[in-house]
């Protein structure tokens, strides 16, 4: 793997935590620095900026570093160490808008602590998270000099807005970007607050379906009953494409998810599952499902949501038309092994089969990805991950959620892990994300202890 005959020594590794807990404060500071510049990929704001002072920051942290453009935002890419054995670290420096900004305690872009946290826009997703590799190599450099293994960074600047230009950027910068193993630490700690470990992510599309049946509203008594209901044509090619049991019942859809293995069968068979504590954090009464139908729902299975409905009167009081236009915005998530365009296609064949003048838009995707838990390299993580928290992981095929995860696993065909630092309650993409700093720390000490164990 990395270097045998110059390996990190355990002495080193204790030596690399010891900087890591003296220079805390310092390390607060640059992500505080780091949170303070905005970096909106959806309008653009400061993300130009975001990236160069991030180099700037690697340049500081003795890792050599420059920003690549790409047809939108450019990414930073460093690289430092040596030897047999490569890692790559990814992360992204963009951030969602922060609105609404009156429900923000302090200012988005003032990151403020308070009760044990740092408050503000990108401090756990995903600017706090992506410092702990970069901060951790730093103390591994300012206590040996050097490093055994080597890392790689590739840090994004439009991941908040679907990494619309990453897959073509790996696809020419393939010889740079290879590595045997890509790390990335983005998403919250299980529920639990335990450690976590994925192994891959589901998909997604994004659609929008719309519709029009006249030139205008009608009124609702004198032309009700012979005149279509735009709201109703809506509704019923909606409740078309789920059953009773919230399967997706749209021809051939399920036809490429692809048969869980053993291992992702031990996997969710040995989660802890505690329904009544995930519903007080989802929001919800209960949770009426079992242990692994609920674990495998959330990670080999896919869905589909409607994310928003739209049509005829919502305003104060009533007012009695026969709505002539109707939309819906949609999203599915995929798992391996299904396609999202030939997902859209087959979306599309249905919905227009139900009525043929909606009109059906693609308005995103991103590929399923997984890696094989079994591998060595995946092992050795998890066990890093335990003995720097003294807890045992909790281990999925899959996060519930969407990462350009597919990007390493599909085009570079490189095994890839996600391993979370941030609170589960963390709010990101809401008002008051935050990040508690025994996490930030943690993720510190966790990124110390795989770099000792890849080295190895």
């Amino acid at each position: 793997m990395a270097d045998k005959k110059n390996p990190i020594g355990r002495e080193e590794y204790q030596a690399a935590l010891e900087h890591i807990r003296s220079k805390k404060e310092e390390y607060l500071d640059i992500m505080k620095r780091l949170v303070a510049q905005p970096s909106i990929s959806a309008r653009g704001e400061g993300v130009e900026e975001c990236a160069h002072l991030l180099l700037e920051i690697m340049e500081d942290l003795g890792i050599s570093a420059r920003t690549l453009p790409t047809r939108g935002f450019p990414v930073v890419y460093g690289e430092v160490g040596s030897g047999d054995f490569t890692l790559l670290f990814y992360g992204h420096y963009d951030v969602q808008p922060p609105e609404p900004l009156e429900e923000w305690i302090s200012p988005p872009f003032e990151p403020t602590e308070r009760d044990g946290r740092l408050y503000g826009r990108g401090t756990g997703d995903n600017k706090g998270q992506l410092l702990c590799h970069l901060l951790a190599v730093h103390s591994y450099l300012q206590v040996r000099g050097d490093l055994p293994l080597k890392i790689k960074f590739i840090l994004e600047g439009e991941e908040e807005s679907g990494s619309p230009h990453l897959a073509e950027f790996a696809s020419e910068n393939q010889e740079l970007l290879a590595a045997d193993l890509v790390y990335t630490s983005d998403g919250p700690l299980h529920e639990s607050g335990a450690p976590a470990i994925y192994y891959g992510v589901r998909g997604m599309l994004a659609l929008e379906m719309s519709l029009q049946t006249a030139a205008g509203d009608n009124h609702s008594g004198n032309k009700g009953g012979v005149i279509p209901n735009a709201a109703w044509e809506l509704v019923k090619i909606l409740s078309s494409m789920k059953d009773e049991q919230d399967r997706v019942r749209v021809k051939g859809f399920n036809d490429q998810v692809r048969p869980p293995t053993a291992k992702d069968q031990e996997l969710i068979r040995n989660m802890d599952f505690e329904p009544e504590q995930i519903a007080r954090n989802f929001g919800v009464e209960k949770i009426d499902l079992e242990q692994e139908d609920f674990y495998w729902r959330l990670t080999l299975q896919p869905t589909m949501s409607i994310n928003g409905l739209s049509s005829g009167y919502q305003g104060q009081g009533t007012k009695t038309i026969i709505p002539a236009r109707a939309s819906a915005k949609m999203d599915c998530r995929l798992v391996a092994d299904q396609d999202p365009p030939e997902i859209f296609e087959l979306l599309k064949q249905h919905i227009q089969g139900m009525h043929p003048g909606v009109q059906v838009t693609r308005q995103g995707y991103m590929y399923p990805s997984r890696t094989d838990p079994g591998l060595e390299v995946c092992e050795r993580v998890l066990q890093a991950v335990q003995e720097a928290t003294g807890e045992k992981p909790v281990a999925l095929p899959a996060t519930g959620g969407s990462l350009p995860d597919y990007v390493w696993t599909r085009i570079l065909k490189q095994p890839s892990i996600i391993v979370p630092y941030a609170n589960a309650d963390e709010d990101n993409h809401a008002p008051n994300e935050n990040l508690s700093l025994d996490c930030f720390y943690q993720g510190l000490e966790i990124t110390a202890r795989v770099i000792y164990e890849l080295s190895r």
